[in-house]
């Protein structure tokens, strides 16, 4: 990481969650910032507030003289004139991760959460127990919390930062963390990892870098695991409801749809933990939240109370109002272990009907998991498939959202697929009836339904 008075630092692409968030930790620590992104934004917005010097659209004369430092994310291409430009100057360029990795390693207790699943929720669990226990840690979430006031970054004075930890370009590698949590290890990302076996190598590897003296905090009922666990270099504890763990959930209950249970470590009763998610893959992530806490340190009966006081991230299983007598619902879930969780979570609440709304997030994912998404939507009794949202992938003809409807309706559940958000949501506003539950779900654009559905 560069001195500040050695020059500007620019972001290309900082109108992101996460880049923003960088953005801002170096706006407060004093640094001259500067940002590009196609359009602004609310995030870009605030940034420009706090001293950003913003440009819309991308151009080589966005490197200004001073520009001492560039970040990127993978999203970038290469040919990006603005990254063309700052090498042919022989200014530094560097990946969002690498700098996320520089300020981590400013904070005495580094916490990193990585998975292929419940990142964001587990991240958001650890903030709600961190600052109820009066630590003031940074925290850096993928989606907004009602604790941060629908922000996606804190930045606090503590000795702690708690982060995500992406596992795509195999960015988490630039982290080293004081403590590591791996929630699962479930192939996706095949666009750029080569297999299942190269996918498991790199967390691997993350577990390898984790700071001497820290832990490894991972999930004992992901079959997968037991490798990272044996070769870790640190303190392991595991956490798990199926398979014999340090740290377990007994008696699990759900009232009115939301999970209970009474938390178990190394063989001792610690209480009583209700939850405000639904889901069985949320006592999971708040066991791997807890066992945090205990590592690390943190007074358990408050971190138990507080582990109940997340009532859901933006965008994960987030209530968001009524429609006709029926109650909806955004999720992230673009993976089909995540969207059974979901269907799951949701078929548990009180509901007359269950129906969902799924955009597939790439053809090389929904190609790659077609028969795993047809049998994922288990527990509803509609699915609506959108558009595939081809994010950085070109059109690809062969896996049309007809087929992935074909497909679910062969494993038992009524599908059809439609064409455009606004044909979606005038297909809701005629079919929701009271009682209802709706679940709109994906990682692109299907999230513009809720405007429209207003």
């Amino acid at each position: 990481m560069i001195k500040k008075e050695e020059g500007k630092v620019h972001f290309i692409g900082v109108g992101g969650i996460s880049m923003s968030a960088l953005a801002e930790i170096l706006l407060s620590e004093g640094y001259k910032v500067s940002g590009s992104d196609r359009s602004s934004s609310p995030l870009t917005d605030a940034l420009i507030e706090k001293g950003l010097e913003f440009y819309e659209g991308h151009s080589a004369e966005n490197i200004s003289p001073d520009t001492a430092l560039v970040v990127y994310t993978v999203a970038v291409k290469y040919d990006n004139p603005e990254l063309v430009e700052a090498r042919s100057r022989g200014i530094t360029v560097i990946p969002r991760s690498r700098l996320l990795g520089d300020i981590m390693s400013k904070y005495k207790y580094p916490v990193a959460v990585a998975g292929t699943h419940g990142k964001t929720t587990t991240t958001s669990m650890l903030a709600y127990i961190f600052i109820g226990s009066g630590l003031d840690p940074t925290v850096i979430v993928g989606g907004g919390l009602d604790l941060l006031d629908k922000k996606t970054l804190r930045l606090g004075k503590g000795d702690y930062l708690i982060a995500e930890a992406c596992e795509y370009y195999r960015s988490f590698l630039d982290f080293k963390p004081y403590a590591a949590t791996i929630l699962n290890i479930e192939p996706d990302h095949l666009d750029y990892y080569k297999d299942k076996e190269d996918f498991q190598g790199a967390f691997e590897d993350f577990s390898k870098n984790i700071l001497p003296g820290g832990f490894l905090i991972a999930c004992a009922d992901d079959g997968d695991m037991s490798r990272i666990i044996e070769n870790a270099p640190a303190k392991v504890v595991t956490y798990g409801i199926k398979n014999k763990a340090d740290f377990t959930a007994r008696d699990i209950d759900y009232e009115c749809g939301y999970p209970a249970y009474s938390l178990e470590a190394f063989g001792k009763e610690l209480g009583k933990v209700q939850l405000s998610v639904a889901g069985e893959h949320n006592v999971l992530n708040s066991l791997a939240a807890l066992a945090n806490a205990y590592v690390l340190g943190l007074d358990m009966n408050l971190a138990m109370e507080d582990v109940g006081k997340f009532h859901g991230a933006m965008r994960r299983f987030e209530y968001k109002f009524d429609v006709c007598g029926a109650k909806v619902y955004d999720d992230y879930a673009h993976h089909p272990t995540e969207v059974a969780a979901t269907v799951s979570a949701a078929s548990k609440l009180p509901h007359k009907r269950l129906i969902c709304v799924f955009q597939p997030h790439t053809y090389s994912r929904a190609k790659t998991f077609l028969d795993k998404f047809a049998s994922a939507f288990k527990g509803a009794d509609e699915v609506i498939v959108a558009d595939i949202y081809a994010a950085r992938e070109a059109y690809d003809p062969t896996i049309p959202p007809e087929l992935i409807a074909e497909k679910i309706n062969e494993n038992g559940v009524k599908a059809l697929a439609i064409s455009g958000n606004d044909n979606i949501a005038s297909y809701l506003k005629d079919n929701l009836s009271e009682g209802d539950i709706a679940v709109i779900m994906g990682a692109g654009d299907i999230f513009k339904i809720y405007e429209m559905l207003k």
